[in-house]
């Protein structure tokens, strides 16, 4: 038997990620677990944030931000960025996140991020509640702890990423198999 339920945003998980920007001489960090893929060519994601939102400001001024995977031991700042307005704090002071000059944007990455996805704004798109930024990756930073020296491969499962599941946050499980172990021939 199942229950039916009122329409709601019920994907979950997410990933929980801290988005950096910058715009006027200010750079701030906000947790953002509407997030996602939207294309491979060209790379795309997009982020969806309130337009109330001291990040949304910079974001939009600047057109660029950068999506910063977050792991365990990043999880208390994650959280911490996420309920704290950068109108009232310092987040990368509060936090002690360490920013990285970006490469191919002119906002900040996060040093212990171990991938940041460099991003510029193709459109905004008023959704609702939030706007969603429909975005262009421009570049890719990666952790080079994470890559394997003989193969080349990024091992984003010893970065122990975190997710987001109904306010709730999660370390990611084993490793259940790779795409198509479900019809691989043995």
């Amino acid at each position: 038997m199942r229950q039916r339920w009122k329409p709601g945003t019920m994907l979950n998980p997410l990933p929980a990620v801290l988005v950096s920007c910058a715009a006027g001489g200010r750079s701030n960090l906000i947790t953002v677990a509407w997030t996602g893929t939207i294309n491979t060519n060209p790379p795309m994601l997009y982020i969806s944030v309130r337009p109330e939102r001291f990040s949304y400001g910079l974001i939009k001024d600047s057109m660029e931000f950068t999506v910063n995977l977050t792991t365990e031991a990043m999880a208390r700042a994650t959280d911490w960025c996420g309920v704290r307005s950068g109108r009232d704090y310092d987040k990368w002071a509060e936090t002690g996140l360490t920013p990285v000059p970006g490469v191919d944007v002119g906002c900040p990455s996060v040093g212990e991020s171990p991938l940041s996805i460099e991003c510029r704004v193709r459109e905004i798109m008023p959704l609702g509640s939030h706007h969603m930024f429909i975005a262009d990756v421009v570049g890719v930073q990666a952790d080079e702890t994470l890559i394997d020296p003989q193969t080349g491969a990024f091992d984003l499962g010893a970065a122990r990423l975190i997710s987001y599941s109904h306010g709730a946050y999660y370390a990611t499980g084993q490793k259940l198999g790779r795409f198509g172990f479900s019809v691989k021939k043995k």
